[in-house]
Protein backbone atom coordinates (compact mmCIF):
# COMPACT_ATOMS: atom_id res chain seq x y z
CA UNK A 1 0.00 0.00 0.00
CA UNK A 2 1.44 3.51 -0.91
CA UNK A 3 1.72 5.85 2.09
CA UNK A 4 1.46 9.50 1.94
CA UNK A 5 3.71 10.17 4.80
CA UNK A 6 5.07 13.57 6.77
CA UNK A 7 8.70 14.64 7.04
CA UNK A 8 10.17 15.72 10.57
CA UNK A 9 11.82 18.56 8.07
CA UNK A 10 8.42 19.68 6.17
CA UNK A 11 5.64 18.57 8.51
CA UNK A 12 2.76 18.58 6.55
CA UNK A 13 0.28 21.17 8.86
CA UNK A 14 2.95 23.77 8.13
CA UNK A 15 2.47 23.04 4.35
CA UNK A 16 -0.87 22.99 4.28
CA UNK A 17 -1.10 26.54 5.85
CA UNK A 18 0.74 27.91 2.67
CA UNK A 19 -1.86 30.04 1.34
CA UNK A 20 -2.51 28.95 -2.34
CA UNK A 21 -2.89 32.02 -3.13
CA UNK A 22 -4.84 33.96 -6.55
CA UNK A 23 -3.58 32.60 -10.10
CA UNK A 24 -4.52 34.06 -12.79
CA UNK A 25 -5.51 32.72 -16.20
CA UNK A 26 -2.33 32.23 -17.53
CA UNK A 27 -0.81 29.55 -18.26
CA UNK A 28 0.75 28.23 -14.66
CA UNK A 29 3.63 26.86 -17.19
CA UNK A 30 4.34 30.55 -18.41
CA UNK A 31 4.23 31.80 -14.72
CA UNK A 32 6.99 29.16 -13.36
CA UNK A 33 10.07 30.67 -14.89
CA UNK A 34 8.93 34.28 -13.02
CA UNK A 35 8.82 32.75 -9.79
CA UNK A 36 11.30 34.39 -6.98
CA UNK A 37 10.18 32.70 -3.45
CA UNK A 38 10.45 29.30 -2.64
CA UNK A 39 6.90 30.13 -0.95
CA UNK A 40 5.60 31.60 -3.91
CA UNK A 41 7.14 27.64 -5.34
CA UNK A 42 4.92 25.68 -3.23
CA UNK A 43 1.67 28.18 -3.96
CA UNK A 44 2.19 27.63 -7.34
CA UNK A 45 2.27 23.93 -7.60
CA UNK A 46 -0.08 23.17 -4.91
CA UNK A 47 -2.78 24.98 -7.43
CA UNK A 48 -1.18 24.25 -10.43
CA UNK A 49 -1.53 19.95 -9.60
CA UNK A 50 -4.63 19.78 -11.15
CA UNK A 51 -4.02 20.44 -14.65
CA UNK A 52 -0.13 20.41 -14.30
CA UNK A 53 -0.08 16.79 -16.36
CA UNK A 54 -2.21 18.00 -18.90
CA UNK A 55 -0.54 21.19 -20.19
CA UNK A 56 3.40 20.09 -19.74
CA UNK A 57 2.24 16.99 -21.96
CA UNK A 58 0.72 19.52 -24.04
CA UNK A 59 4.36 21.15 -24.43
CA UNK A 60 5.82 17.48 -24.57
CA UNK A 61 7.93 17.60 -21.92
CA UNK A 62 11.47 15.13 -22.39
CA UNK A 63 12.90 14.96 -19.26
CA UNK A 64 11.39 12.03 -17.27
CA UNK A 65 11.46 9.43 -20.29
CA UNK A 66 15.13 11.18 -21.15
CA UNK A 67 16.54 10.74 -17.65
CA UNK A 68 14.76 7.51 -17.05
CA UNK A 69 16.60 5.91 -20.37
CA UNK A 70 20.29 7.81 -19.19
CA UNK A 71 19.66 5.99 -15.52
CA UNK A 72 18.65 2.81 -17.16
CA UNK A 73 21.78 2.37 -19.35
CA UNK A 74 24.57 2.97 -16.45
CA UNK A 75 22.42 0.77 -13.84
CA UNK A 76 23.18 -2.95 -13.64
CA UNK A 77 19.52 -3.83 -12.09
CA UNK A 78 15.86 -3.07 -12.46
CA UNK A 79 15.69 -3.82 -9.07
CA UNK A 80 17.50 -1.49 -7.51
CA UNK A 81 16.04 1.09 -4.96
CA UNK A 82 15.23 4.11 -6.93
CA UNK A 83 14.14 7.83 -4.80
CA UNK A 84 12.63 10.14 -7.19
CA UNK A 85 13.15 13.03 -5.53
CA UNK A 86 10.80 16.05 -6.53
CA UNK A 87 8.47 13.69 -8.09
CA UNK A 88 5.73 16.23 -8.62
CA UNK A 89 2.78 14.59 -10.34
CA UNK A 90 4.34 11.34 -10.84
CA UNK A 91 5.14 11.90 -14.49
CA UNK A 92 9.08 10.41 -13.66
CA UNK A 93 8.00 7.64 -11.77
CA UNK A 94 6.14 6.60 -14.51
CA UNK A 95 8.77 6.87 -16.83
CA UNK A 96 10.82 5.03 -14.46
CA UNK A 97 8.36 2.26 -14.19
CA UNK A 98 8.00 2.01 -18.07
CA UNK A 99 11.68 1.67 -17.91
CA UNK A 100 11.33 -1.23 -15.66
CA UNK A 101 12.27 0.09 -12.31
CA UNK A 102 9.93 -1.44 -9.75
CA UNK A 103 11.22 -0.10 -6.47
CA UNK A 104 10.71 3.45 -6.49
CA UNK A 105 9.99 6.07 -3.72
CA UNK A 106 9.03 9.94 -4.46
CA UNK A 107 9.57 12.33 -2.36
CA UNK A 108 7.92 16.56 -3.00
CA UNK A 109 7.40 20.10 -1.17
CA UNK A 110 3.49 19.93 -2.78
CA UNK A 111 0.74 17.94 -0.75
CA UNK A 112 -1.40 17.94 -3.90
CA UNK A 113 1.28 16.64 -6.63
CA UNK A 114 1.77 13.82 -4.09
CA UNK A 115 -1.68 13.40 -4.10
CA UNK A 116 -1.71 12.82 -7.89
CA UNK A 117 1.29 10.81 -7.64
CA UNK A 118 0.12 8.30 -5.73
CA UNK A 119 -2.41 7.86 -7.96
CA UNK A 120 0.12 6.45 -10.59
CA UNK A 121 0.73 3.27 -8.68
CA UNK A 122 4.36 3.70 -9.45
CA UNK A 123 5.40 4.35 -6.45
CA UNK A 124 5.92 2.09 -2.44
CA UNK A 125 5.64 4.95 -0.54
CA UNK A 126 5.30 8.90 -1.05
CA UNK A 127 7.04 11.64 1.41
CA UNK A 128 6.88 15.53 2.11
CA UNK A 129 10.40 16.58 1.90
CA UNK A 130 12.12 19.94 1.68
CA UNK A 131 15.04 18.90 -0.68
CA UNK A 132 16.52 22.20 0.03
CA UNK A 133 17.44 20.66 3.59
CA UNK A 134 19.19 17.34 4.22
CA UNK A 135 16.21 14.62 3.99
CA UNK A 136 15.31 12.83 6.75
CA UNK A 137 16.58 9.61 5.54
CA UNK A 138 19.55 7.85 6.65
CA UNK A 139 22.46 8.11 4.45
CA UNK A 140 23.50 5.70 1.77
CA UNK A 141 19.82 4.27 1.80
CA UNK A 142 19.27 4.00 -1.78
CA UNK A 143 20.46 2.62 -5.04
CA UNK A 144 19.85 5.67 -7.27
CA UNK A 145 18.50 9.03 -7.22
CA UNK A 146 16.49 10.75 -9.60
CA UNK A 147 15.72 14.33 -9.70
CA UNK A 148 13.93 15.73 -12.74
CA UNK A 149 13.28 19.39 -13.46
CA UNK A 150 13.98 20.05 -9.55
CA UNK A 151 16.63 22.63 -9.77
CA UNK A 152 15.44 25.72 -10.61
CA UNK A 153 15.50 29.41 -8.95
CA UNK A 154 13.22 29.49 -6.63
CA UNK A 155 12.95 26.27 -6.19
CA UNK A 156 15.68 23.37 -5.79
CA UNK A 157 19.27 24.73 -5.63
CA UNK A 158 22.25 22.97 -7.06
CA UNK A 159 23.80 22.29 -3.94
CA UNK A 160 20.86 20.39 -3.05
CA UNK A 161 23.18 17.62 -5.04
CA UNK A 162 25.23 17.40 -1.61
CA UNK A 163 21.89 16.26 0.00
CA UNK A 164 20.77 14.20 -2.63
CA UNK A 165 24.63 12.02 -3.14
CA UNK A 166 24.37 11.46 0.99
CA UNK A 167 21.32 9.18 0.69
CA UNK A 168 23.01 7.14 -2.35
CA UNK A 169 24.87 4.06 -1.47
CA UNK A 170 28.71 4.08 -2.73
CA UNK A 171 28.74 3.10 -6.61
CA UNK A 172 25.41 4.53 -6.72
CA UNK A 173 23.88 6.51 -9.38
CA UNK A 174 22.49 9.97 -9.44
CA UNK A 175 20.21 11.08 -12.38
CA UNK A 176 19.36 14.94 -13.07
CA UNK A 177 17.27 16.66 -15.65
CA UNK A 178 17.16 20.29 -15.83
CA UNK A 179 16.50 23.52 -18.28
CA UNK A 180 19.22 25.23 -20.01
CA UNK A 181 18.16 28.44 -18.63
CA UNK A 182 19.33 27.00 -14.86
CA UNK A 183 21.96 24.77 -16.06
CA UNK A 184 23.42 28.44 -17.77
CA UNK A 185 22.36 30.46 -15.17
CA UNK A 186 23.81 28.75 -12.09
CA UNK A 187 26.50 26.93 -13.78
CA UNK A 188 25.07 23.98 -12.86
CA UNK A 189 27.90 21.98 -15.27
CA UNK A 190 30.43 23.61 -13.75
CA UNK A 191 29.07 22.55 -10.42
CA UNK A 192 29.31 19.12 -10.88
CA UNK A 193 32.73 19.06 -12.57
CA UNK A 194 33.60 20.57 -9.01
CA UNK A 195 31.84 17.40 -7.11
CA UNK A 196 33.82 15.31 -9.33
CA UNK A 197 37.49 17.21 -9.05
CA UNK A 198 36.72 17.02 -5.28
CA UNK A 199 36.67 13.26 -5.55
CA UNK A 200 32.33 12.95 -4.74
CA UNK A 201 31.63 11.19 -8.00
CA UNK A 202 32.52 10.45 -11.58
CA UNK A 203 30.30 12.16 -14.28
CA UNK A 204 29.55 9.65 -16.45
CA UNK A 205 26.64 11.36 -19.37
CA UNK A 206 26.34 14.81 -20.06
CA UNK A 207 23.74 15.96 -22.83
CA UNK A 208 22.01 18.55 -23.98
CA UNK A 209 18.73 17.95 -26.01
CA UNK A 210 14.82 18.33 -25.68
CA UNK A 211 13.16 19.43 -22.11
CA UNK A 212 9.93 21.29 -22.73
CA UNK A 213 10.46 21.23 -27.00
CA UNK A 214 6.47 22.56 -27.27
CA UNK A 215 7.49 25.75 -25.61
CA UNK A 216 10.93 25.59 -27.42
CA UNK A 217 12.83 24.82 -23.90
CA UNK A 218 15.43 22.53 -24.01
CA UNK A 219 17.93 20.97 -21.40
CA UNK A 220 20.41 18.83 -19.85
CA UNK A 221 20.35 15.45 -18.65
CA UNK A 222 23.65 14.03 -16.37
CA UNK A 223 24.65 10.93 -14.49
CA UNK A 224 26.89 10.75 -11.90
CA UNK A 225 28.44 7.79 -9.84
CA UNK A 226 29.37 8.28 -6.49
CA UNK A 227 32.61 7.09 -5.06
Amino acid sequence: MIQLLPSPNYPIWIVLMVRVGEMTEEKFLNQTYKLETQAETLAHYEAWAETYDEEITENDYAQPERCATALAQYSTSKEIDVLDIGCGSGLSGLALSNSGFKNIDGCDFSPAMLEKAKHTNAYRQLFIADINEELAIGAETYDAVSAVGVLAFAHIRTEALHHMLRVIKSNGLLVVGLNEHYWEGDSVGDKIRTLCEEGVADLLFEEYGDHLPGANIGGWVAVLRKK
